[in-house]
């Protein structure tokens, strides 16, 4: 019997996997501000939701990045230093709902400064479509966040060109958590989205989600001494 020794790839092959790996990563970084006015907070059953009051009615606000906004897949890391989307809090009496969560409008997120820990591989961002959150009262307050379909792309070059695709078919909810301050904070832990990827050798076409960590200041554009704030 003759046996058949395993195909050895060159270095270019091993790094185009490794870098095909981290692509799905770059996505989280898109959703720590896309969202739609028709999320829901993850366990807060309409029948059973708390009053909702998002505060001042009518100010504007706009989400701005604390830090670091991450992504982790096995090793590789894919990290964006800034990012901002505005939005404002509804007029009354839409800015309070006595059963259950109150949405606004926001602009899509954008980012920038996006590096990664693969060497050869960049990335660019475009984001596009109708975004928003609902604020749902509770302990803790949480938010329901969507993107639309198709609303972020993320493409990289160099040593592997992919293109990854949020919501592919259709708005996807991921969820957070706000905290009142000064200024008041939205945060994303291991917050999970759909996505699709396509293009060539290196590309991880069977990745169907992702994952990312943010934090935002969320700060008052209309009068900037007062703090956009959730309550019942």
């Amino acid at each position: 019997m003759t046996m058949t020794q395993p195909a050895r790839r060159t270095p270019r092959q091993r790094a185009l996997l490794t870098a095909g790996t981290g692509i799905v990563a770059a996505l989280g970084l898109s959703l720590a501000m896309t969202t739609a006015a028709t999320a829901r907070p993850a366990g807060t059953p309409s029948a059973a939701a708390a009053a909702t009051t998002v505060s001042p009615a009518g100010h504007g606000f706009t989400a701005t990045l604390s830090g670091k906004a991450t992504f982790k897949a096995g090793s590789v890391t894919v990290t964006c230093t800034t990012s901002t989307s505005s939005g404002q809090v509804p007029d009354a009496p839409g800015n309070h709902n006595p059963d259950g969560a109150v949405s606004s409008s926001t602009t899509p997120a954008t980012y920038g400064s996006c590096t990664t820990s693969m060497p050869g591989v960049s990335a660019t961002v475009a984001t596009s479509g109708s975004w928003g959150v609902a604020m749902q009262n509770g302990a803790p307050v949480t938010a329901g966040l969507t993107i639309p379909v198709g609303g972020f792309v993320l493409k990289t070059s160099g040593l592997a060109s992919c293109t990854v695709t949020a919501a592919p078919t259709s708005a996807a909810t991921v969820n957070g958590t706000w905290t009142n301050g000064a200024p008041s904070t939205l945060a994303f832990a291991n917050a999970s989205v759909p996505v699709k990827v396509t293009g060539g050798f290196g590309c991880p076409t069977s990745s169907t989600s992702s994952t990312f960590n943010a934090v935002y200041q969320v700060s008052d554009t209309t009068d900037p001494a007062s703090q956009i704030t959730v309550t019942g």
